[in-house]
């Protein structure tokens, strides 16, 4: 019978940190044998998102590979094989921020999102949305290459990726030949480049990502974003490098890129949003990430909340509350409260 490893996110092997420029090494051969399925789970909770494995034996040998070229983190998985579900009760614990742009290098991939299925063979990229279902079947040992990419980034609207899933991108030509082995080679030097050649090389492969998107889309590259969109880039790059200052602000990001602060909004509300909205958003998010993450008691709201900008507890539990319907302290204790509940089923 296949063993099944149920998600439980608070199982961490052990706390994430918030940044890490340099490359980190996960493997089953680090722990028993009896242990390595558990192991493997938490591994892949800590460094992509909840998914439940099943495989067909008790043990498994695995190894990853993670780490960061500017706003892109790079995963790089070795397996036996098995078969990962992406479920939706997994997807309702909120860890499902970035899109997935996967390169098979070794083996096949038997991928279902979205109403499709698709093999990957090696060098095929896929696309995988992260706040939707997806199953994919490794029936051979295989190595994966995963690039997680932050949606603003892509440019990609929710109807546009439910088309990109679920089919595999050929490298037979074009774009998708230049595309496939550039991923493949940053993916094994990721932790070789100094910040500033990092943040241009992941602007421009996501700017390649998005325009491959596009021409799957069968959009006209004549209208294929061009400066507003690198402009967007870095704007967004630089207010993740200023979070936690209180004083981040459409005029302080506007004169730091040598703009006007309309020409900055104009930029934002091209993505339905504002950029006052968007700091928000990405606050809140990271707020969330680190609450969950610490052990209780260990970190105050308030000292959560000024850490990423805000310039008090009071401020950021009105934010979150509008954002998620309850107060931080009732949303924190319905997810331990959760994580608990699963931890003992399993």
């Amino acid at each position: 019978m296949p063993t099944v490893i149920d998600s439980a996110e608070k199982r961490r092997l052990c706390p994430a940190p918030l940044a890490s420029p340099r490359a980190r090494v996960l493997s089953t051969r680090s722990v028993p044998p009896c242990e390595s399925l558990d192991f493997w789970h938490d591994a892949v909770l800590a460094t992509l998102v909840g998914m439940d494995i099943a495989t067909e034996g008790r043990t498994y040998d695995a190894a990853l590979r993670t780490g960061h070229v500017g706003d892109l983190r790079i995963t790089t998985v070795e397996c036996d094989p098995g078969r990962v579900h992406r479920s939706p009760r997994l997807i309702a614990r909120g860890d499902g921020r970035d899109v997935f742009v996967a390169v098979q290098s070794t083996g096949r991939a038997q991928v279902e999102q979205d109403g499709r299925t698709t093999e990957l063979r090696a060098g095929d990229i896929g696309f995988f949305e992260t706040v939707r279902p997806f199953r994919t079947t490794f029936p051979e040992r295989f190595r994966l290459k995963i690039f997680a990419v932050p949606r603003a980034l892509l440019g990609r609207s929710e109807a546009d990726l439910r088309q990109l899933t679920g089919s595999a991108v050929r490298p037979s030509g074009g774009l998708p030949a230049l595309l496939a082995p550039l991923l493949e080679r940053l993916a094994d030097t990721s932790e070789t480049y100094a910040t500033p050649v990092a943040e241009r090389l992941a602007e421009s492969v996501i700017g390649l990502m998005a325009t491959m998107a596009a021409d799957r889309l069968g959009e006209d590259p004549a209208v294929l974003p061009g400066a507003d969109r690198v402009l967007l880039l870095r704007i967004k790059t630089f207010i993740r490098w200023h979070l936690s200052d209180p004083g981040l602000a459409p005029r302080a990001i506007a004169d730091a890129h040598d703009i006007s602060v309309r020409y900055l909004h104009r930029l934002f509300e091209a993505e339905d949003t504002t950029v006052c909205q968007w700091i928000r958003e990405l606050r809140l998010y990271e707020c969330r990430r680190e609450l969950a993450a610490r052990a209780p008691g260990s970190v105050s709201l308030g000292q959560v909340a000024r850490r990423w900008g805000f310039t008090s507890a009071a401020r950021f539990s009105r934010a979150f509350r509008s954002s998620f319907g309850l107060s931080p302290s009732d949303w924190l204790d319905r997810e331990r409260a959760s994580r608990a509940a699963g931890e003992a089923r399993c």
